[in-house]
Formats: structure tokens, C-alpha cells, sequence
């Protein structure tokens, strides 16, 4: 007996619920840290100056461009995730607007990325 379908199995929904859930771990993870080398200020600045040097390198300037990414596309797929659970016509056109997130998550990266990777290259200010 086969389950019965839904309407995730396997389709645009099912994966921006896992790209939702991926993020808001790694969203998360990052404000534990973020608090953690903070509160470092109150315990030892020097250890606090030294931390926060160690984030200025081109590793962790491609991890705050991933960060960036995690937010934009929880911050849009939860308001799809609010449409989709408040209004009729979202439900009915939840694949629709599964792919305007993904184009509103593009255009955003697109105009932040290259100044971002000039920034952390050395190449911008």
C-alpha cells in the first residue's frame, strides 16, 4: 500500500521546507557563536580583539556571504510559508511562489555578492 500524496512529496515545497529548516540551523549556529565572541568583550578584550581579527580573512568573508544567503532565503520562503498558510490563492499558487523566492533570493545576491567579494578580496573598501 502506497502512501497517500501530499503535496510536498518530492516537489518544489518539500525542498524549500528542508532549505527553510537548513537555514534556520545555520542562522541559529551563528548567533551562538556571535554571542559567545561577544560576550568575550566582558572577559578578556584581548582575547575579544583577537577573536575578531581572525574574522577578517577571506575564509570567514565567504562564510559571512553564506550567512547573508541563509538569511535572505529564510527571511523570503517564511513569508511565502505565512502566505501560503493565510490566503487560498497562495496555497493554490505555492510552486509559483517557491520559484519568485529563489529569483528575489538571485537578484539580492547578485547586487550583494560582487561587492562583497571585492571587500573581502581586497579589492574594494
Amino acid at each position: 500500500m502506497s502512501p497517500a500524496p501530499t503535496l510536498y512529496r518530492g516537489r518544489e515545497g518539500m525542498w524549500m521546507w528542508v532549505v527553510h529548516r537548513a537555514t534556520g540551523v545555520a542562522i541559529f549556529f551563528f548567533l551562538v557563536v556571535h554571542v559567545l565572541d561577544t560576550s568575550l568583550v566582558r572577559i578578556s578584550p584581548e582575547a575579544y580583539n583577537e577573536v575578531i581579527g581572525s574574522y577578517k580573512t577571506p575564509i570567514y568573508g565567504i562564510v559571512e556571504a553564506g550567512l547573508v544567503a541563509a538569511i535572505i532565503l529564510h527571511a523570503f520562503n517564511g513569508l511565502r510559508i505565512i502566505a501560503v498558510d493565510r490566503w487560498t490563492w497562495a496555497l493554490r499558487h505555492q510552486r509559483l511562489l517557491v520559484w519568485i523566492v529563489w529569483g528575489i533570493f538571485a537578484v539580492l545576491m547578485a547586487g550583494f555578492l560582487p561587492r562583497h567579494l571585492m571587500v573581502v578580496f581586497g579589492g574594494g573598501h
